[in-house]
């Protein structure tokens, strides 16, 4: 199909025109953006409102009533030095976005009429507004078709989407887990910051010989956000390290009682610190062991921490060696390990690590350990809850024969599952039932970014067909049939090491957000391997999510960091998903609807309006802190959309492929490495022996004492 530039510029400008406004109303995005832009106002928050307003008014076309206003606002402010940047991005928007839309519709048959018939609803309904729902769908077929039909139909697509994820079970697993406590890995992260603003830290409760460090960090840029990373100092009720490592022993506890273990068993905990600024990462270990000490009721765990001076250790000490002795041209492969090998920067990283180190465990220190299973430390087993509605406790949900089954989905592919997933509850929502759903539908009328994408529809979807499904007698009964999951959260899901070392999935480090969902996009097509690597999913395991309860202040903090990285997660999933197939469709056609909406083809587009139509949200309010939040938004917003716009463009958009295969590369060597030694030690080779009593060495160096194992 040949498309006509200007017709499609035209159509798109007037679109945009509608769904923002132009005049006193307000636009289809529910905000009169017009109001927002007072180029008289020079007030530092009002100058990045007014540029984000001239922005959007941009967009809309020479037809919206302020455009040469505003085309001429951001020419004017963009000489001053200090606002170069942030509105050279934003004028590099207005011409990749409409190029991208472009794209777009060449490539897409019925793009152009979606376009065309959306622009004269949009023109009629003007003089009538608000806009009606069937409006709304229009935008989101444009912008978000995986929103789009779901509010309507919720109960035909919570059924086709659970007929979708079926898998009829072949073989149930032989040799499933019968002892957690001596059979599965239970690892974790800890995501660390720097302290709160304004604190003294001699009134923080830290070492004193941390002083003088945090003097220093708290000067640095911050170059990793996370959702709510423990603030250095914050008192032990609120540190969320001490809140699930405490709930995990009373776990085992419980589960001693219904024998499900035996008094002395002990659970293995890997623990990896990931920090938001380059400095803590000398620090996190005296900050985080000291902190331990502290504590008390941690019996039955025996902790082991990973910062990156470990990581770094387990690769220099163990890894590379191995490879110089046992292959021949492996000349970067420091290089390799050290890209994918550790805990600091992105979720991507310590995610992989977290599931990757348990190989080596398997290989150098204990043969016996058969799976690991993921926590995040705000989430909790409520064992009690578990055993009333489900019969269950957690160990006897994970000893399930699901677990490492083999059956056919829906499509007829052989699938092999060894991965695990369960679900959670919100803390406030339990005393209801553990199936009550975390994530429920929005409802109208729909404002700011929502109008344009709303990701809480087709996560809702998700959430209800997949993660609230219960196996009974009827069409999918747990026995003879299952469902594969797509959606996952970051905890509650296990991968057994069989299937680790034999699929070698991993995250790459370039993903910031949705970490656990990108891992099993490395796997999709895993045909190479066998029957196609798949999560089972665990009707009856929950965890309670507890976040809300005590981690509240860490939450806020972090709040814009967490919102611009969902924004940032379009970008890189978009791209990602090219690695694995040119028609991006193709991978959507598994991963939709939550997982697949964040592969777009229209990536930058999302990226930029949702960034300005949340903005422009904050600024709505006309209170000074969300005004703030506005201001802070769109300083960090574009300062990262930026960086990242230019990691998956890099080298003609080939960037992200190059660094993919690279990893693989890397995660290939990696295992490669622990199947050699493998060999090796069954042969008693002396070398490989060393190679042991080095690894065991380095591990018992990572073990920190608790207030129980002192």
């Amino acid at each position: 199909m040949t498309v006509s530039l200007d017709n499609v510029k035209k159509t798109y400008h007037d679109v945009l025109r509608c769904i923002i406004g132009d005049g006193s109303e307000d636009g289809a995005c529910g905000i009169n953006i017009v109001a927002q832009f007072q180029p008289e106002d020079n007030s530092r928050v009002a100058v990045s409102r007014n540029i984000n307003a001239a922005f959007l008014i941009s967009l809309s076309g020479d037809d919206h009533s302020r455009y040469a206003a505003a085309m001429e606002y951001l020419e004017e402010v963009g000489k001053n030095p200090l606002r170069t940047n942030l509105v050279t991005f934003y004028r590099e928007g207005l011409s990749l976005l409409l190029k991208e839309f472009r794209v777009f519709c060449s490539k897409n048959d019925n793009s152009i009429e979606r376009l065309e018939g959306l622009r004269v609803k949009l023109a009629q309904q003007k003089e009538h507004l608000p806009f009606p729902k069937t409006i709304q769908e229009d935008i989101w077929k444009l912008f978000h078709p995986e929103a789009s039909g779901i509010l309507s139909n919720k109960d035909s697509q919570a059924n086709t989407l659970r007929n979708k994820r079926k898998i009829e079970i072949t073989n149930l697993n032989s040799k499933p887990i019968t002892n957690v406590s001596q059979d599965v890995i239970f690892t974790a992260n800890a995501l660390l910051t720097i302290p709160p603003t304004g604190r003294k830290f001699k009134d923080l409760g830290i070492k004193s010989s941390l002083w003088n460090a945090l003097e220093e960090v708290v000067q640095e840029d911050q170059v990793f956000w996370y959702d709510h990373p423990v603030q250095i100092g914050v008192g032990s009720d609120r540190n969320e390290i001490l809140y699930g490592l405490h709930h995990l022993s009373e776990a085992l506890l419980f589960e001693k009682k219904l024998s499900n273990a035996d008094g002395e068993d002990e659970l293995t905990v890997v623990l990896s610190a990931s920090v938001t600024h380059e400095g803590l990462q000398g620090i996190v270990k005296e900050y985080i062991e000291s902190e331990l000490e502290k504590s008390h009721g941690l019996l039955g765990l025996k902790v082991y921490l990973f910062t990156e001076a470990e990581t770094a250790g387990l690769i220099h000490e163990i890894l590379v060696p191995a490879a110089s002795k046992y292959f021949n041209d492996i000349r970067d492969s420091a290089s390799l390990l050290r890209e994918v090998v550790g805990v600091n920067g992105k979720y991507g990283r310590h995610y992989s690590f977290l599931k990757a180190v348990t190989a080596f465990w398997q290989v150098f220190v204990d043969p016996d350990k058969k799976a690991t299973f993921k926590i995040d430390l705000d989430q909790v087993f409520p064992q009690e809850e578990l055993l009333e509605e489900t019969g269950k406790s957690a160990f006897e949900h994970m000893m399930s024969p699901l677990w490492g089954a083999e059956g056919v989905d829906s499509q007829g592919n052989p699938v092999h599952l060894g991965m695990m997933a369960g679900a959670l509850v919100n803390e406030k929502d339990i005393s209801a039932s553990l199936f009550t759903p975390d994530v429920t539908y929005p409802t109208p009328p729909f404002k700011g970014e929502d109008t344009i994408f709303c990701s809480r529809i087709p996560q809702a979807l998700s959430t209800l067909s997949e993660m609230m499904t219960r196996y009974d007698s009827g069409d999918i009964d747990g026995e003879n049939s299952c469902i594969s999951r797509i959606h996952v959260t970051g905890g509650t899901n296990g991968i057994l090491i069989e299937a680790l070392r034999r699929y070698r999935p991993f995250t790459p480090v370039f993903i910031g957000r949705a970490e656990d969902q990108a891992y099993l996009l490395s796997a999709l097509f895993s045909k190479d391997s066998g029957p196609l690597l798949r999560y089972f999913h665990n009707d009856g395991l929950f965890m309670r999510h507890d976040k809300h309860a005590f981690a509240g202040e860490a939450i806020k903090a972090a709040a814009i960091g967490k919102i611009v990285g969902d924004y940032e997660r379009i970008l890189f999933f978009s791209n990602y998903a090219r690695i694995f197939s040119s028609e991006i469709d193709v991978v959507k056609s598994m991963i939709d609807p939550f997982t697949g909406s964040f592969v777009s083809h229209l990536p930058q587009n999302l990226a930029y309006l949702r960034l300005s139509l949340k903005a422009a949200e904050f600024f709505a309010t006309k209170e000074e802190e969300s005004e703030y939040k506005g201001f802070t938004l769109i300083e960090t917003g574009t300062r990262r959309l930026r960086s990242s716009l230019r990691e998956v463009s890099m080298e003609d958009g080939n960037g992200l492929k190059e660094r993919y295969e690279r990893e693989r590369k890397a995660w290939g060597l990696y295992y490669d490495i622990l199947d050699k030694i493998e060999n090796a030690l069954k042969e008693e080779d002396q070398f490989a022996m060393e190679l042991r009593e080095r690894a065991n060495k380095l591990v018992l160096n990572a073990r920190v004492v608790t207030g129980r194992n002192a």
